[in-house]
């Protein structure tokens, strides 16, 4: 993808020296009616800490804390401190030379995402309202609840930003064998989408239908809320597309994208078998399909995930 020297988006919030998530009573920001993120193929329901453990720990952070040694402060990256000794910490957000050079790629894409969608929607006579994009390491607290590396980039209605670790793109490459920078533009792409269907007002109505529904009913519905932003990830592509930006091979690294985070690719690698009932994202073939469908067509007409077979 040929990205360098392009605009980039001034709608970037860098978290990147705001230190591990704290605390750890936040919301699941991937429940229902909670984030839409991409899957990692890490746990599904559950999990979470016992009241008493909880207050465990609470009482072990007092009785540090009476020692004198900060637990909250080794966990923002600083260290143990001692009565009497002056501790000094400095935050940066400035990473290596590699994760700055994401930085800049990570604006232009979001910036390639703007003008293609205030595009699309000013052609309708609506007004796009730009979504924030947050860097972040480690983990990060947003209005749908916190959130560790672990759970993978996400969008939340209910400050209507996107969430990307910036140690993904490695994870992309090394773990899902989806490698290239046009594979991570998907990704960027695909959780925009899900923005751009909160605007529409389909995010609201799904929720509101997935609170009244079963289990497996709402995972069918989450299926087809994901495959729709692959494919207006796909639109967004066609655009990048028709303004020469995109290489040779490129499309291909999106599809071995989709394909490789589908939920039954993802649950052989994980667990060595599927089980249909629990997908919530797509299967391989579902989510390359419906993004090459938004890729050939470049309109939202042809994104229609919610009537039919999918």
């Amino acid at each position: 993808m040929e990205w360098k020297g392009r605009r980039q988006s001034g709608n970037i919030e860098d978290e990147r020296g705001a230190g591990p998530v704290q605390g750890g009573m936040g919301g699941n920001p991937f429940g229902r009616g909670g984030g839409f993120r991409l899957p990692t193929g890490g746990g599904g329901r559950g999990g979470g800490m016992s009241i008493g453990t909880i207050i465990f720990l609470v009482v072990i952070y007092f009785v540090l804390k009476m020692m004198g040694i900060d637990m909250l402060q080794i966990m923002d990256g600083g260290q143990v401190s001692s009565p009497g000794v002056e501790q000094s910490q400095t935050r940066s957000p400035q990473g290596s030379a590699q994760e700055e050079e994401t930085k800049a790629f990570v604006a232009t894409v979001l910036a390639e995402t703007e003008d293609t969608w205030n595009g699309i929607f000013q052609a309708s006579g609506q007004t796009y309202v730009e979504p924030k994009l947050v860097l972040f390491r480690d983990g990060i607290n947003s209005a749908c609840g916190m959130a560790s590396s672990a759970s993978g980039p996400f969008y939340c209605p209910g400050d209507q930003k996107v969430y990307l670790d910036m140690a993904f793109f490695d994870e992309l490459a090394q773990r899902f064998d989806a490698a290239g920078d046009f594979a991570e533009a998907y990704v960027i792409a695909h959780e925009v989408g899900h923005h751009v269907q909160n605007l529409l007002g389909i995010l609201p109505k799904v929720n509101a239908q997935r609170q009244r529904m079963s289990e497996a009913d709402s995972n069918q519905m989450s299926v087809r809320v994901e495959l729709q932003a692959d494919c207006f990830a796909g639109i967004w592509g066609k655009y990048t597309q028709q303004k020469g930006l995109l290489d040779q091979g490129d499309l291909e690294e999106a599809l071995n994208a989709a394909t490789q985070i589908g939920d039954d690719t993802l649950q052989k690698r994980t667990q060595g078998y599927v089980v249909p009932e629990s997908f919530n994202h797509g299967t391989s073939a579902q989510r390359s399909t419906w993004f090459k469908r938004g890729f050939d067509s470049g309109k939202l007409s042809a994104c229609d995930t919610f009537n039919g077979n999918i």
